[in-house]
């Protein structure tokens, strides 16, 4: 599933490309995941925003047409005049006043389409719960540590969760948790390790922002790219390797339903409960 390093590469070139074009014409899938984005025609986008893994493509008329990507989402520009073939997972695209059109495809349809007024996201729950960005004010080693030390939860699906931080998906909270030399499925944590842990989190981030995201299987950018951060993943994907802090091999472990990969030499031993 795309993170925050991939929505976010694909929000920079919408936004390079697509401010002050006007939706003239448009086509969605008729499942209701994805059929009010049709309603945005006669707008014109103003900006491309973020949050979290969402896209917000800002209208002049005070609306929203929010984009989740759900796990195989992405965007791509068509040119003006050059043929149109929709592939079989195209779940909606816009024509522009210029000619372009913008297409949303997505293979398994676990992605979102919707139309709202502006920062009313009362029909999209999650959005509306996000915690904080990653590199807002009030995320702190301190907003960290208390979102995380009385959830009773395992840190991991904590962060997960989108509640204390917004953005972290599997394959940068593995990266995260690395770094922090913090076990993943622990429940408790001291402030040190929070400490340590938030400043992973960014960390991993930027690094997956740095190299265009991680192309694992799907993800492209939006001029069809694929990122190279896999190529630099420490933690990540690589159980059986040898850790490369202290050369201990690297374990995978499902824990509350998502995999995960950790060194047990230099994250701990897994916790018994």
């Amino acid at each position: 599933m795309p993170e925050l390093p991939e929505v976010e590469t694909i929000r920079r070139q919408l936004e390079a490309a697509l401010p002050g074009a006007v939706l003239v014409e448009a086509w969605a899938h008729p499942s209701a995941k994805f059929a009010s984005a049709a309603d945005a025609v006669t707008a014109a986008i103003e900006a491309v925003g973020r949050r979290g893994k969402y896209l917000l493509f800002g209208l002049d008329d005070g609306r929203e047409l929010v984009a989740h990507l759900g796990m195989t989402g992405g965007f791509s520009i068509v040119g003006a005049g050059v043929t149109f073939n929709p592939s079989p997972y195209c779940r909606a695209w816009w024509r522009l006043d210029d000619g372009r059109l913008v297409v949303f495809d997505d293979t398994r349809r676990f992605g979102r389409l919707a139309v709202v007024r502006a920062g009313c996201y009362d029909g999209l729950p999650t959005l509306a719960a996000l915690g904080p960005e990653p590199w807002d004010p009030t995320f702190t080693p301190t907003s960290l540590w208390e979102a995380l030390r009385h959830s009773g939860r395992r840190l991991k699906t904590q962060v997960l969760s989108q509640r204390p931080v917004a953005g972290v998906g599997n394959i940068y909270a593995d990266e995260a948790f690395w770094r922090a030399e913090v076990h993943p499925a622990r429940r408790t944590l001291t402030r040190p390790q929070a400490t340590r842990l938030h400043g992973a989190i960014i960390a991993a981030l930027e690094q997956g922002l740095r190299l265009g995201g991680t192309t694992l299987r799907d993800y492209r950018s939006v001029d069809g790219s694929a990122g190279a951060n896999q190529f630099e993943l420490s933690c990540y994907g690589r159980a059986e390797l040898p850790c490369l802090r202290c050369g201990a091999l690297l374990r995978r472990a499902v824990f509350d339903g998502r995999s995960t990969t950790f060194c047990a030499a230099c994250q701990g031993p897994t916790p018994r409960r």
